[in-house]
């Protein structure tokens, strides 16, 4: 069985599938949130627009899981009358239902919607996608309703899903494409190496990426390529053994080295959707965690500065060994106190650092080590996190190299408002192009 290494893989893999629906008035649904990141890879590589479909199903009271109907955006219901009638629902056990779900539907869309309108579906081939099929009720919902909202056909396309998917779906889409139909299905994410959660963030980043037009995608490699390398590494640094996440594109241009200060920078999904931007604007990028499970249970260990940029120095070293790193110039990014750790390492003679981007960090517990920070320093801090912007302002001060600061407005330490993180990724995209971005080997 075919295995994804994420979501985008996943969807750069279904829009080989997609040639069909090439010419055709096409708008690609993405169903909140797993599957937005699917849906991007496709609607990029159509080049059709891309729109987010929130639906929600109306479950029989007693037997939730049983539909007897949908709603969707626009004050659009579908409702399924066999259903009702077996049921034995009454006009008051629906509207209790509908009332539920509605609110939770609105809320939704105010979270995701942002600025965004909702792309107009008449006469237009939708094109929905999520990450997979499991029970099939909520494709099955999306597919009532965008043929409610006036859509000419129906498209699912997910990749992967049960062995009778197609069959299953045949009175709600035209179509089906589904890349792969396990004989023993047992869930979506059996398909996927990294299947961690999408966040509303990624979600409304990935729509703002797709309203511009797709020109802040900036990418080395075609949709036909997959990554040069992607696998789960062992780095030795010194008696202990770190675990990280390495990806490698076609024709990378450097490689940004990801240093958190507590808890995992490889299943972090801020970590996961900056390196997905990094990626695709032809970066290489090494997540790692800093310190092990039981390292980290002593809270010490987060703030001591000299360990964790220790273990950079390490991590760097390790990927000059490697043949397909050794080459490549080296950028770190930075968050919590992984930003001091970054900023520290940075100055270490055994390592060649080209650039350094903070996000929300805490470039202060560098300390002296500061003073002697001469590579392309970014530091990005929240508009609402007053404290850390004091002391990235005081770094700033100290550091004799170009220094930049960027206040995201409106954001708070963790940049978890709409669109906010998907700023942190494009600001830190730049700042690697200009100061770390080689011309890609082999181009």
């Amino acid at each position: 069985m075919m295995h994804f290494a994420d979501r985008a893989d996943a969807g750069r893999r279904l829009a080989q599938r997609m040639k069909s629906v090439d010419g055709r008035d096409v708008v690609v649904l993405g169903l909140p949130r797993g599957g937005v990141p699917v849906a991007f890879e496709v609607a990029k590589a159509l080049r059709a627009p891309l729109d987010i479909l929130v639906v929600r199903k109306l479950g029989v009271p007693f037997q939730p899981e049983l539909a007897f109907g949908a709603i969707g955006e626009g004050g659009v219901r579908v409702i399924n009358e066999s259903v009702v009638r077996d049921a034995n629902l009454t006009e008051h056990d629906m509207a209790a239902v509908e009332r539920k779900e509605r609110a939770e539907l609105q809320r939704r869309l105010e979270r995701f919607r942002h600025g965004h309108d909702r792309i107009p579906l008449a006469g237009q081939t939708a094109v929905i996608v999520d990450d997979g099929v499991a029970t099939g009720a909520t494709a099955k919902a999306a597919c009532q309703v965008v043929r409610a909202q006036g859509a000419a056909g129906v498209i699912l396309a997910v990749p992967i899903g049960p062995a009778d998917i197609a069959e299953s779906f045949g009175e709600y889409a035209d179509e089906v494409v589904c890349l792969e139909t396990p004989a023993l299905f047992f869930g979506v994410g059996q398909g996927y190496r990294n299947f961690a959660q999408t966040s509303d963030d990624e979600v409304i980043a990935l729509l703002d990426r797709a309203s511009g037009g797709y020109q802040d995608v900036v990418t080395s490699a075609s949709v036909d390529d997959p990554p040069l390398r992607e696998e789960d590494v062992r780095i030795a640094a010194g008696s202990m053994t770190l675990l990280g996440h390495l990806t490698i594109p076609e024709h990378p241009r450097g490689i940004v080295v990801f240093a958190h200060g507590s808890g995992s920078s490889r299943h972090s999904p801020r970590n996961r959707y900056v390196a997905t931007v990094l990626n695709g604007a032809g970066f290489a990028t090494l997540l790692f965690d800093l310190l092990t499970l039981e390292e980290e249970r002593n809270r010490a260990n987060v703030f001591d500065i000299g360990l964790l940029a220790g273990r950079l120095v390490h991590a760097t070293e390790w990927l000059a060994g490697q043949p397909d790193t050794a080459s490549l110039p080296v950028g770190y990014f930075g968050a919590s106190t992984g930003a001091g750790a970054a900023l520290a390492a940075a100055v270490d003679p055994r390592v060649k650092v080209a650039a350094v981007v903070s996000r929300g960090g805490r470039p202060d517990l560098a300390g002296e080590h500061l003073t002697r920070v001469h590579a392309p320093t970014l530091l990005i801090v929240g508009e609402r996190d007053e404290a850390v912007l004091d002391v990235n302002r005081r770094a700033r001060d100290a550091i004799p190299g170009k220094c930049r600061i960027v206040v995201v407005t409106g954001a708070t330490h963790l940049f978890e408002e709409p669109g906010a993180l998907g700023k942190v990724a494009l600001l830190a995209r730049d700042w690697f192009m200009m100061y770390l971005g080689q011309a890609p080997a082999g181009l």
